[in-house]
Order: C-alpha cells, then sequence, then structure tokens
C-alpha cells in the first residue's frame, strides 16, 4: 500500500481491562494485533475524547494505526473482533461502554468488501477519528468522494475538535 492508501484501524478504550487502563489495553490490544501477523507501521498520539454519543459514561482514549497486511478487509475485520473478544469485549447495546473497540476505518482505496463497509461510514462525523489519523496519515483522501483529510476535520464543530485532547507521549512500556 502507498501512504495515499493506507489501511488504518482506530483504537478506543473507556473502561479498564485486565492490562490495565484505557491506555494500557490500547498498546497491548495492538502488540496482539502484531502477534497475529498485521504488522503496525505507524501509531497516532493517544487522545482523551468524549464519548459519543454524548453520555455520563467514562471518557475515551483513542487513537488511530497505520497497518501493513495481506489480508482482506473481511478477514481483517474478524481478526479485529477476535481480538476485541479475546481483550473481553461483550457485544450489547450500540455506544455501550467497553474495554476495547476496535474499526476498520480503511482498507486502501477500497470502498466495500462484502459485508465490510470501508471507509468506515461515519468516520467523518468523528473527531476522536480524524485527529489522531491526521498523524499516521496527513496526505489521506477518502476513496468514496476524494475529500482530504483537512477537508473532513474543517467540516466538523469546533466543539467536537477542541473535545479531542492529545495525551502526554508515552514512553514504550509506560
Amino acid at each position: 500500500m502507498t501512504s495515499a492508501a493506507p489501511i488504518l484501524i482506530a483504537l478506543g478504550a473507556n473502561l479498564p481491562s485486565r492490562f490495565g487502563g484505557p491506555a494500557e489495553t490500547l498498546e497491548a490490544a495492538l502488540a496482539e494485533v502484531a502477534a497475529r501477523g498485521v504488522r503496525v507501521a505507524a501509531l497516532s498520539r493517544f487522545y482523551r475524547t468524549p464519548p459519543w454519543p454524548p453520555s455520563d459514561q467514562p471518557w475515551y482514549v483513542n487513537a488511530v494505526a497505520r497497518v501493513e497486511t495481506d489480508l482482506s478487509a473481511p478477514a481483517l475485520l474478524a481478526l479485529l473482533h477476535a481480538v476485541e473478544e479475546a481483550f473481553g469485549r461483550v457485544r450489547s447495546v450500540p455506544n455501550a461502554p467497553r474495554p476495547l473497540d476496535l474499526d476498520l476505518i480503511a482498507h486502501g482505496t477500497l470502498v466495500c468488501d462484502g459485508n465490510v463497509v470501508v471507509p468506515h461510514p461515519r468516520l467523518q462525523d468523528r473527531a476522536f477519528v480524524l485527529l489522531p489519523l491526521r498523524d499516521v496519515a496527513p496526505d489521506w483522501a477518502d476513496p468514496r468522494d476524494g475529500h482530504p483529510l483537512d477537508r473532513l476535520i474543517a467540516g466538523l464543530p469546533a466543539a467536537d475538535i477542541a473535545a479531542c485532547e492529545p495525551l502526554p507521549e508515552r514512553s514504550p512500556g509506560g
């Protein structure tokens, strides 16, 4: 894949897991994804973000990873769901708090692959995806309509952008 058409995974957590708090869970999840054969080429900063839609649940830690794999979109999504399950995610109601959320945001220039819809159908509405995405693929453009990432970010409400706070850089393992 070229840098203009990467494979992108969004990560999020707002509940602790057996690995620790949300940030530690995201780090452990990335290690597990890599152990299953998906190379993590780049990782965004971690961001502290409010729940979406707004609610009284705990705030999230979110990030985006640019990965390299020969897996198809459906196979990669199945792998991500398996990792979520291994980390204690139980799918109940939409937008419920969770120890881990892994979303396939984009798979190159692919727009749809069977039952997998990529790019993620709501990514253009989510500052907690677009801002970390800029860290790892600043030149990315939505293959559905060609809109560049900066245009998508500019279309977000200012309050949504302001609410996504980059966390201090973490040292490896800390």
